[in-house]
């Protein structure tokens, strides 16, 4: 896969020029600094690729996290009108709504760093995680029906958090559009069991302190305060969802064939978005992000419990609320200016986050005048952020930005680095309890494996698509 040409446009953007049947041109977001491991991946010409999509409009988008991925690079963004445009389920990716949520809670850093291993271990023992492994919340066929079309709204109503949580999920945690006739037996098989369960590789749980303020006056909308003990959870749709990916890339790469759809790979499968397999797909998908929704809401609840038993406190002592919950894996219905006319279209986020600021649409009434937080983990070992949307990147990047570090090194490629290491020792070195129910999840998660999430934020920030309103720092971290 040849890679394409880079034009410097500025510190914080390079074009890839329109030729060869590109429908439009492609722009990455990134620094110099972060430059020389862009070009060393293949997600370059993976952005080129995404441009030739029939209905695409504005520029194939990728954010300074980008790494090569199915079809879509990983931090990919590419929006499609709905009229004659197509949608792809690799520019979802196969865990649909994987994504990150924020808890604020009343404790301090010095509530519990003395306990960390002891609330690490608790929450391992209670929150389910690890492959395949089964959940809290075992669902019968009508019930797991519910949840596909309901979200995260099931799981309040069946006691798992408060109905006050919703507002502060992106979409209210729920899709309209789901249907739960359209996603296989075969995917709702592997949901029975799996809601208000972790999974593995990059899912987490963690509890982190917040080490820096940017913003005062938004973080302070946000309930963020320096010093603040918050839980960040990281899970998606789990298996339901990957089968829902998988069944839809046969039937998708038919249609490619059946209608002579000019695409350069294969694995950018696509049906026009009105077509059945159009909307087979995506009402799957908006089933799926429910699930995906509804499992985040069930672990916080898990985890949050977890911790007031470990610490023995009430909840009001604890005082745990849910600042924001947001996707980064998921194609969204929404109305965009395109050439200074507004459009329906399907935005595809494939490792890149909603980041709508003040007085955006379908903003809940808490942060219409500031924006939706938007949630970049990092990894095991360094920061996360809290970043908020701007007008600009609404108008450049359909209000898209970053979902987290990016990694540089395989899987395989980390577990080679990490041989003969202790990742555990390294970080408990740097303050850092880590658990994990995997062999071989440290290795493969170890913070080399992984972009400097420092350098990708100032990148995101300097080319003004988003801005930073807190960092926070891990303290424990929990992965299956």
């Amino acid at each position: 896969m040849e890679a394409p040409a880079l034009q410097r446009v500025d510190d914080y953007r390079y074009l890839i020029p329109r030729r060869n049947g590109m429908l439009v041109e492609g722009m990455i977001f990134a620094s110099p600094e972060l430059l020389p491991v862009l070009q060393a991946d293949k997600a370059p010409a993976q952005v080129r690729n995404v441009a030739h999509l029939p209905g695409i409009v504005g520029r194939s988008l990728a954010m300074p996290d980008i790494h090569w991925g199915y079809g879509f690079p990983i931090g990919g963004v590419a929006a499609t009108r709905v009229r004659d445009g197509v949608i792809s389920p690799g520019g979802v990716g196969y865990d649909i709504n994987c994504g990150v949520r924020l808890v604020a809670t009343n404790l301090e850093q010095h509530d519990v760093e003395q306990r960390l291993d002891l609330l690490a271990d608790a929450l391992l023992r209670d929150v389910p995680a690890g492959v395949g492994v089964g959940g809290a919340v075992k669902l019968s066929a009508k019930q797991l029906e519910r949840v596909l079309a309901q979200g995260a709204a099931w799981a309040v109503k069946n006691g798992w958090g408060e109905s006050a949580d919703l507002e502060r999920i992106e979409s209210l945690g729920r899709l309209d559009n789901a249907d739960p006739d359209r996603v296989s037996a075969r995917a709702k098989q592997r949901g029975n069991d799996q809601l208000g369960t972790l999974g593995s590789g990059n899912h987490f749980i963690e509890i982190n302190v917040v080490q820096q303020i940017h913003q005062p006056q938004i973080a302070q909308r946000f309930g963020l305060r320096l010093g603040q003990i918050c839980l960040m959870i990281h899970s998606g749709s789990r298996g339901l969802g990957y089968q829902v990916c998988d069944d839809s890339l046969e039937a998708m790469g038919r249609y490619v064939v059946q209608h002579g759809l000019s695409i350069p790979d294969r694995q950018l499968a696509a049906a026009h978005f009105t077509s059945r397999e159009g909307q087979d797909y995506f009402k799957a998908m908006c089933a799926a992000a429910n699930y995906a929704f509804a499992n985040r809401q069930v672990l916080m609840r898990l985890a949050v419990e977890s911790i007031e038993r470990a610490l023995h406190v009430a909840p009001r002592e604890l005082g745990a609320q849910l600042v924001y919950d947001v996707a980064h894996n998921i194609a969204k219905l929404e109305t965009h200016a395109v050439e200074g006319k507004p459009q329906q279209l399907v935005v595809h986020r494939k490792g890149a986050t909603r980041a709508f600021p003040a007085h955006a649409p379908d903003l809940p009434d808490c942060y219409r005048d500031t924006g939706h937080p938007v949630l970049i983990p990092g990894d095991m070992g360094t920061a996360s952020y809290v970043l908020v949307g701007t007008q600009q990147g609404m108008e450049q990047t359909f209000g898209s930005t970053c979902h987290g570090a990016g990694r540089v090194l395989s899987r395989k490629g980390a577990i080679k680095r990490a041989r003969g290491r202790s990742i555990r020792e390294e970080l408990a070195q740097r303050g850092i309890v880590v658990r994990s129910r995997g062999r071989s999840t440290l290795a493969e998660e170890m913070p080399e494996a992984y972009k400097d999430v420092d350098a990708v934020v100032a990148a995101v920030e300097g080319a003004g698509i988003s801005r930073r309103v807190a960092r926070l720092m891990p303290l424990a971290v929990i992965k299956g």
